[in-house]
């Protein structure tokens, strides 16, 4: 009677061992798709139209150049900590994870309010993958509909104290046969700190590849009537375009002898 019982013992755990082994799966080997599990279907699209988010993280680094009147004007940005550091020919402007400083290079004085100035070019430029950032929501917005052409949209809006603006609002409306930006649509809200329901419009058509990422040779700013833009107002191009993998130096990002701290 023993004998038989180790028998069936000895049967229960073979096949106990067999069904574990059928249904284990080696994650290790599997390719898991993570960016459709967080994002929506129709940023995700876009996204990898523009060369994927796994391309655009592996990077650390972003520096541009855009040509201005009084001469060039160079940010280069930590793209893991958002440190910045914007180089013009009378004045820099650089944030430190924590302070935001001007240092003149004259007695020139810098119009303008560095706090709102020195993120806001890169926002811009490094668009869409700065809507893949922390504590954004994303919704359904109503089409753009311009010269004949409609360009579905995506809202895009932010939780509370989330940046320097949290009630900033973006609608960002693509190309549904190319899945490509097209228009961006915003708010500024810095300022009055309230919600705005004015939008202002940025034209992204023309892209460049930048170590297999797309991103805007030129952004192209649209007067507006009524909530959509209406003629082009001003272009902005950006030359000398460098990604890298390399970490920047944070030593270019501190204060500066001779700096002053922006409140």
């Amino acid at each position: 009677m023993k004998i038989k019982l180790l028998i069936l013992s000895l049967l229960l755990l073979i096949m106990s061992c067999k069904n574990k082994t059928e249904n284990t799966t080696n994650y290790s080997e599997e390719k898991l798709d993570v960016t459709t599990s967080i994002y929506p279907e129709n940023i995700t699209k876009i996204f990898e139209a523009h060369g994927g988010l796994d391309t655009w993280n592996a990077m650390k680094s972003l520096e541009f150049t855009m040509t201005k009147p009084d001469g060039n004007e160079v940010t280069t940005t930590d793209l893991k900590n958002r440190n910045s550091l914007i180089m013009m020919p009378k004045h820099s402007i650089g944030f430190n994870g924590k302070d935001v400083w001007l240092q003149s290079k004259d007695t020139t004085a810098y119009k303008g309010n560095p706090r709102f100035y020195y993120n806001l070019m890169f926002y811009f430029y490094a668009m869409p993958f700065v809507l893949a950032d922390d504590g954004i929501m994303y919704d359904e917005a109503e089409p753009l509909i311009f010269e004949g052409k409609s360009y579905p949209g995506i809202k895009i809006s932010y939780e509370s104290g989330v940046g320097e603006s949290p009630e900033d609002e973006y609608i960002l409306y693509y190309d549904s046969e190319t899945n490509k930006m097209t228009w961006l649509g915003y708010t500024v809200t810095y300022f009055s700190k309230e919600k705005s329901k004015e939008f202002h419009f940025i034209n992204y058509s023309n892209w460049h590849n930048v170590e297999g990422l797309l991103l805007p040779e030129t952004l192209s700013w649209y007067n507006y009537e009524n909530g959509l833009p209406t003629t082009k107002r001003n272009d902005l191009q950006f030359t000398d375009v460098k990604l890298s993998e390399e970490k920047p130096n944070q030593q270019m990002f501190e204060v500066p002898e001779g700096a002053e701290l922006v409140e």
